[in-house]
């Protein structure tokens, strides 16, 4: 019985994964192509007004866009399920390739930059939560607010331009470096990105450990311990933290599965080719497979990662095995 109910509960998540990837397909189809001009003006430019008919003809058969919209969505998704995401006529390269390269690189970065967050708000939170409406706990709330109100962009160019007039430090400037080709320039590279990134993320996760920690604080069982004698260390880690990490992981893995498609700002500025880059230039070029094939990507990453946090839930939470 339970083995059904298990496997039940597997196809439900494909189910409701294939769902949510064909709605994020449709939904960007449609947007993309919502957007005034097509890859033949981005192309060409003001060229393209020099165009004969049968100049202008000929390239919309090159590129599909003779075909009714239906039949280039599932022309398009059929290719998907043969594995061809399409090709990128400005890096002359298919849009898997690029994909290949530029998707380890984001990963990199949300990596940093997760756990800086963490490494900054999960203390920063129970410090607050320690004392509420105390210097300290104003102290954080402060921090918080700025971690949430200050932009991304803002934060990024004043570190670089700092950094760059003041000290001569841009590590940036240079051409990027992989991991496995030059450690430590890429590790210089993905240094300022993940601190704006890590900065922002840091502010949700510590409000959440915060709220999450003075709840808890607030059981029997707390109580109890505290009555006991149980080193305070000792409570805040092993008994306060630990039912307080669920809400932590959920608010984790959703600025994890943000990071994967909404760095594009912050790589933008840091000249970081990861995949939200890849997708901002095929928009400005109007490379309709590329950023179609490259958003579901972002999706289905998203997808797992939700799943990792489900999975995550289980481990950590006895209560959620049990249900």
């Amino acid at each position: 019985m339970l083995r059904k109910i298990t496997q039940n509960s597997v196809v439900r998540r494909i189910l409701s994964a294939a769902a949510t990837l064909f709605g994020v397909a449709v939904f960007v189809f449609i947007m993309l192509r919502a957007i005034p001009g097509d890859q033949i003006t981005a192309g060409l430019g003001t060229e393209a007004a020099a165009l004969t008919s049968a100049q202008r003809t000929a390239l919309e058969q090159y590129y599909g866009l003779d075909q009714p919209l239906v039949v280039q969505f599932f022309v398009w998704l059929g290719n998907l399920l043969t594995g061809n995401l399409g090709f990128s006529s400005r890096s002359q390269d298919s849009v898997l390739n690029l994909t290949l390269n530029s998707l380890p690189v984001t990963f990199e970065l949300a990596l940093f930059s997760i756990v800086l967050a963490l490494v900054i708000g999960i203390p920063l939170g129970m410090l607050s939560a320690a004392k509420p409406d105390s210097p300290s706990d104003a102290a954080g709330q402060v921090v918080g607010l700025a971690g949430l109100s200050i932009p991304a962009f803002l934060l990024a160019t004043t570190l670089l331009s700092v950094l760059a007039a003041s000290f001569g430090y841009n590590p940036n400037g240079q051409a990027f470096a992989g991991l496995f080709t030059d450690p430590a320039l890429n590790l210089q590279q993905m240094l300022l990105p993940s601190v704006v990134l890590g900065f922002g993320i840091a502010a949700p996760i510590m409000r959440t450990t915060r709220t999450a920690v003075l709840d808890i604080r607030s059981n029997d069982f707390i109580r109890t311990a505290r009555a006991k004698g149980v080193p305070p260390r000792r409570l805040q880690v092993k008994h306060v933290l630990r039912n307080a990490l669920v809400p932590i992981v959920t608010m984790t893995g959703l600025q994890f599965g943000y990071l994967l498609g909404g760095a594009v700002v912050v790589e933008q500025i840091f000249s970081v080719p990861g995949i939200g880059r890849q997708v901002l230039l095929g928009i400005q070029q109007k490379e309709y497979a590329l950023v179609q094939s490259t958003v579901l990507v972002i999706a289905l990453a998203f997808v797992i990662v939700n799943l990792l946090t489900d999975l995550a839930y289980r481990i950590i939470d006895p209560r959620v095995r049990a249900a």
